[in-house]
């Protein structure tokens, strides 16, 4: 039996005694529990064909996001664990329409797409068990309703449907090359903070010259990939390399061994010979047309050029090396890791915010106030602060050291570390390191430069003040 984290089981005592308020109580504090206990949301996000689908793909193990040569995504979808499968297509005006779905087959929409706030898409999935993925319409799209329709779903929709099914705890974002001005700016208008933002370098089997350039273009990209990284710092944690082609093929039983058999045939075949045979319309007697058009839709030119003596151990070892070249497993751990690592202390703010705007609008206003109150004071919710302040730092004065502070805080693992000290300094390092910040804090709240800077300092002088410095909570296993 697995136990929630501190976070969790304070909201979760304090939402029970919301419930215990009485009236319609009940009924909120029920809505706001679903915010606390499903899987972290995680919204995929990129442009036009930047491979937003087939690492939807990828990551839920089965092949339910269109892939298509011209725009494919042209309503958000939100894809989750449930059986049986279903959908059910939500208009603007909040209706919902459900929606018959058969195995890998796509959702039939019954209203126009200017018409359609998202797609909620259920299939049973073991990945989605520990993330709800939402797929977007890729930015700079071949229609502005495309484009709109993702700039509803992560930036005016965040604030605007809290309580629809499209809030997100996370994001993922795509990029095919160098950064351009416009995903810049796109990116510091969603509603994430580098701790909860993860970069993607999408199609790495292709970078550069690509499968036949002098240099592998998998490595490439992972030299690429870091450089974005450090470029991207204040808007992502990291940039991982990806191929979504290859990752979509060996994670969704796409690959079988009639597949291996045919490219495994050309082992040991001179790499010209082997592009010959794939541009030439007369090659049946190597292999049959559409089975080198099979092959390339799976494994893309890199996959066929570079597998073809791994498939020859059959099926289940190229699809081994698939997964191990793709990258995939990287874009998980760093998911675990990064983004989800946050997505609680996101998820208590929102609670947090719904119960001031409960303590607002509600007749028993003082009570929720009241509660509210107590559940910021509460030691396991000292890090949400921190993140609400950390939020506002990065608005008003990103490149402030109170800012990077705040950051190193959040970051970190250990006591040790919250202080800027190595995980293994000794506990007196880590009180005279904590009393020295605090003293420098001290000084400078004589003349701070903004009010979230003020909030700022309050919230590091309490943490430095406390008994031992808190911890980031983890996600519960599972």
């Amino acid at each position: 039996m697995t136990h929630p984290d501190p976070v969790h089981a304070t909201l979760d005592r304090g939402l029970h005694q919301l419930a215990a308020f009485g009236g319609d109580l009940a009924a909120h504090a029920n809505s706001i529990g679903t915010i606390l206990w499903s899987p972290p949301r995680v919204v995929i996000v990129g442009r036009l064909k930047a491979g937003k689908s087939t690492l939807v793909n990828a990551l839920i193990g089965a092949p339910v996001a269109e892939t298509a040569a011209l725009e494919a995504t042209n309503t958000v979808t939100v894809y989750q664990d449930g059986s049986p499968s279903r959908a059910e297509v939500v208009g603007v005006d909040g209706r919902r329409h459900p929606v018959t779905v058969g195995p890998h087959q796509q959702v039939p929409l019954p209203l126009a797409t200017p018409d359609i706030a998202y797609v909620d898409r259920w299939l049973p999935s073991a990945a989605l068990r520990r993330l709800t993925l939402i797929d977007t319409p890729g930015l700079s799209t071949l229609t502005v309703a495309n484009d709109t329709a993702t700039r509803r779903a992560t930036i005016d929709g965040f604030e605007q449907t809290r309580s629809a099914s499209i809030d997100a705890d996370a994001a993922v974002f795509l990029f095919d090359a160098a950064p351009r001005i416009d995903e810049i700016e796109f990116l510091s208008q969603l509603p994430f903070t580098p701790l909860n933002m993860l970069g993607v370098l999408s199609r790495a089997d292709s970078f550069g010259e690509g499968a036949l350039g002098r240099r592998d273009p998998l490595g490439h990209a992972a030299e690429h990939a870091v450089r974005m990284a450090r470029q991207l710092s204040a808007t992502v944690s990291t940039v991982v390399p990806i191929s979504g082609l290859m990752a979509q093929t060996s994670h969704t039983g796409m690959l079988t061994e009639h597949h291996a058999a045919a490219l495994g045939r050309l082992r040991g075949m001179p790499t010209l010979e082997l592009i010959r045979t794939f541009d030439a319309d007369d090659a049946d007697e190597v292999l049959p047309l559409t089975v080198r058009i099979q092959l390339l839709g799976l494994l893309g030119e890199y996959g066929v050029l570079n597998g073809r003596e791994i498939a020859a151990g059959g099926a289940a070892a190229l699809n081994a090396w698939l997964t191990d070249r793709s990258g995939i497993g990287g874009l998980m751990r760093a998911l675990d890791a990064s983004t989800t690592r946050f997505a609680i202390l996101h998820r208590a703010h929102r609670i947090l915010a719904r119960l001031d705007q409960l303590s607002f609008t509600h007749p028993a206003r003082e009570q929720i106030r009241s509660l509210a109150a107590q559940l910021r004071a509460a030691p396991a919710l000292q890090m949400v602060t921190v993140l609400e302040d950390y939020q506002r730092m990065l608005r008003t004065d990103p490149q402030a050291s109170i800012t990077d502070e705040l950051r190193t805080v959040l970051t970190a693992t250990t006591p040790a570390g919250r202080v800027g000290l190595p995980d293994d300094a000794p506990p007196q390092a880590v009180t005279a390191e904590a009393a020295r910040r605090l003293g420098m804090l001290q000084q400078r709240s004589l003349a701070t430069g903004s009010a979230a800077e003020d909030a700022a300092i309050v919230t590091l002088i309490r943490t430095y003040t406390a008994p031992t410095v808190p911890t980031t909570p983890t996600p519960p296993p599972g």
